[in-house]
C-alpha cells in the first residue's frame, strides 16, 4: 500500500482526496496545510490534517507528498523544499519557468523521486506532443485550451493586491482551430489561438484599472494574450462562475511523402482539479515505483514509463492493452 500525503487543500486537493481514496493500491495518511487545521473538515477522508510545519517528522510515514499548491508562488519553494524531504509529485505548470524548476527540483532531492508538472497541460498534452512530432516529424503541432477554467492563471489573479476572488477562462478561437484541421498549418500567434476572458471581484475601495492593468501585463499569464477583464460582484461569480470545467487538444497536421496525415487528442473536462489530482495520483504510484528502484532525482512525465502509472501489472496491461 502507497502511503500519501497532501500538502494543501484547495480544489486540486480535494480532487487529489478524490483520487486517492478511489486507488486501491494507496492510503491517505495525512493532509497538511498552512492555514489552522482546526478549520478544515476533510471532504471524505478521515485522515489527519496537520499544520504544513510537521510534515518533516512524519517521513517515515508518508511514500509520496503530492504537492497541491499554486505555480505562481507556492511551488517554487515548496517543490524544492518537500523534494528534500520526500518523494513528491507536483503540477507546476509555467511552461516558460520549468526547465528552471525542474533543475531546482533535482538540485533539492536527497535519495527521493521528484515528479514534476504532471496534469494534462503541462502533463498529458506534453506527451502527445512529443508522441505526435517522433510520428510525423514532418509537420506542425498545435495545442488549444478551453473553453475553461484555468486554475493557474485564476490564482494568479487572486494573489494581486486588491483583489478578493477572481476566474479566468481559456477561450480557444474557431477560426484557428478550423485552420489547422484543413491541413493548411499555419504561422499562429499566441494571440491568433486563445483569448483569456477574467470575472474580478475587487476588494472594497480597490483601484479596479491598476488590477486590470496588472493582469494585462503579467508576463507568462497573461502579457502574450488578448485579455478581457470584468468586474463583477461576489454573489454572480459563485453563481455563475462556481464550476470549474476546462480542456483542450492537442493537434498535429504533417505530410509523409506526399500524403496529409492528422493528429488529434482531446479532453473535455466538467472538473478540471479533480481531472488534474487524478493525473498527479497516478504519477505518485510512479514516483513510489522509481524511488524503489533508486531512480532518484526530479522526473518529467518524458521520464516515466507507462506501465509506471498503472495499477495494473504489466503483463496484465500487455495482454488487455496492448
Amino acid at each position: 500500500m502507497i502511503r500519501v500525503g497532501i500538502v494543501g487543500y484547495g480544489n486540486i486537493g480535494r480532487g487529489v482526496e478524490k483520487a486517492v481514496l478511489a486507488a486501491e493500491d494507496m492510503e491517505l495518511c495525512a493532509v497538511f496545510s498552512r492555514r489552522d487545521p482546526e478549520g478544515i473538515k476533510l471532504a471524505l477522508s478521515t485522515a489527519p490534517v496537520l499544520h504544513v510545519d510537521e510534515a518533516p517528522r512524519m517521513t517515515d510515514e508518508i511514500d509520496v507528498m503530492i504537492l497541491c499548491g499554486g505555480s505562481a508562488t507556492d511551488l517554487a519553494e515548496q517543490g524544492p523544499y518537500f523534494a528534500s524531504l520526500f518523494n513528491t509529485v507536483c503540477s507546476y505548470d509555467t511552461h516558460a519557468k520549468i526547465p528552471e524548476y525542474l533543475a531546482a527540483v533535482d538540485a533539492a532531492t536527497n535519495d527521493t523521486t521528484a515528479v514534476i508538472s504532471t496534469g494534462w497541460d503541462p502533463g498529458l498534452f506534453s506527451m502527445m506532443r512529443a508522441l505526435f512530432e517522433a510520428v510525423l516529424p514532418n509537420g506542425g503541432t498545435y495545442t488549444f485550451w478551453g473553453k475553461g477554467v484555468s486554475q493557474g492563471h485564476s490564482d494568479a489573479i487572486r494573489r494581486i493586491e486588491g483583489v478578493e476572488h477572481a476566474i479566468q477562462y481559456t477561450v480557444p478561437l474557431g477560426d484557428a482551430i478550423n485552420m489547422v484541421r484543413s491541413g493548411v498549418m499555419p504561422q499562429l500567434t499566441t494571440r491568433q489561438k486563445h483569448l483569456r476572458e477574467c470575472f474580478v471581484v475587487a476588494e472594497a475601495g480597490a483601484d479596479k484599472a491598476a488590477i486590470e492593468e496588472t493582469i494585462k501585463t503579467m508576463p507568462n499569464y497573461f502579457a502574450e494574450y488578448n485579455t478581457v477583464v470584468h468586474f463583477i460582484e461576489m454573489d454572480e461569480l459563485l453563481a455563475k462562475h462556481s464550476a470549474m470545467p476546462h480542456g483542450g487538444m492537442v493537434l498535429r497536421s504533417g505530410v509523409t511523402g506526399d500524403t496529409l496525415q492528422g493528429m488529434e487528442f482531446s479532453l473535455t473536462l466538467d472538473s478540471n482539479p479533480e481531472f488534474t489530482g487524478s493525473v498527479m495520483t497516478a504519477y505518485a504510484r510512479a514516483a513510489f515505483r522509481m524511488a524503489n528502484e533508486n531512480l532518484f532525482g526530479a522526473k518529467t512525465v518524458f521520464d516515466v514509463p507507462l506501465a509506471y502509472i498503472s495499477p495494473t501489472e504489466r503483463a496484465e496491461l500487455i495482454k488487455e492493452l496492448l
